[in-house]
């Protein structure tokens, strides 16, 4: 898959494609049909498939401080459009001068003049355009002028997840900050990631006789409610079963909020400064204050346990 930021980046010979703009933070399942049916129309008209983006978050932009958790990262977003048979990744860098352009000046810079669209795929609440003013049927009226055509794609699934509620990325967040990792799977279609590099911690768990991975995680993360999870750590490319902690160590009267996860099993990890991701399966209990360290320890012992059936269980199912 070609990735591109900016206009500039896009090759001057590009042809005729399909587009499909949108945040797709998480890419989840909703997004996965616009996306894949972006991808089924190219393949009909024998042309590339083309998802655009933005980076920072429009609404940081234009409301700064009000920036979203993030479900991915832009280089996770990417590796999952790749892996549903996009060709092309634009990243438009959002700025308040982009911000400003009307939906017709945003069709013609963008889709017309730069990306040659003979067909856009988009949800049905889709906006875009100086003050959110442009619509699929704005997105449509143009298209009668400059000769592409426009689909819509219901994305709004529904499951357990959130009580029914159709699947989206707020719900995903909520359900995320809410520790519901289990309905976050649903709509993602996978475990939520959170990723970053490992960092040295206090060490108290290496001298509980728990070591963990301390994960400073990256910047706008939606990192799931404190609690202990059952997970996988990912680290140079193997995948380890883990139990995770989330939360400020109540124990020791801690501060800071972490993400720490425990290989299950491993002995000698040196996992400093790497970069890895940890991947969140299933809630196991709540973060609390114990009465005694060996009331601690049991209490994780029986943590690493939970998280050990639980991922041999997803494993084998």
């Amino acid at each position: 898959m070609q990735r591109w930021r900016g206009l500039a980046d896009i090759p001057q010979d590009w042809g005729r494609s399909v587009v499909t703009i949108g945040s797709y933070d998480g890419v989840h399942r909703g997004h996965q049909l616009i996306i894949g049916r972006a991808v089924e129309k190219a393949r009909e008209l024998g042309v590339p498939s083309v998802v655009v983006t933005f980076d920072p978050h429009p609404s940081e932009v234009v409301r700064p401080g009000s920036h979203p958790p993030l479900l991915a990262p832009h280089h996770r977003r990417a590796e999952l459009m790749a892996g549903l048979g996009v060709d092309a990744l634009l990243i438009l860098p959002f700025t308040l001068e982009f911000s400003k352009l009307s939906p017709a000046d945003f069709i013609v810079k963008v889709l017309v003049d730069k990306l040659h669209a003979c067909a856009v795929i988009e949800g049905p609440n889709f906006r875009f355009g100086h003050k959110a003013a442009g619509n699929v049927a704005v997105l449509s009226d143009v298209g009668a002028t400059y000769d592409y055509e426009v689909e819509v794609v219901d994305l709004y699934v529904s499951g357990s997840a959130g009580g029914g509620e159709p699947f989206s990325s707020t719900l995903t967040r909520r359900l995320v900050a809410e520790g519901d990792v289990e309905g976050a799977a649903e709509i993602l279609g996978r475990p939520h990631r959170v990723e970053g590099v490992v960092v040295r911690g206090a060490q108290r768990g290496r001298e509980l006789g728990f070591p963990t991975a301390n994960v400073e995680t990256l910047p706008h993360t939606a990192v799931p409610a404190d609690g202990v999870y059952a997970g996988w750590l990912t680290a140079d490319g193997e995948r380890m079963p883990a139990a995770i902690s989330v939360g400020t160590n109540p124990q020791f009267e801690g501060v800071d909020r972490t993400v720490e996860a425990y290989a299950i099993d491993r002995v000698g990890l040196d996992l400093y400064g790497l970069h890895v991701t940890v991947d969140f399966l299933s809630y196991v209990r709540g973060m609390r204050k114990f009465e005694s360290i060996d009331a601690l320890l049991e209490a994780m012992a029986d943590d690493v346990k939970r998280a050990r059936a639980l991922t041999e269980s997803y494993d084998a199912s």
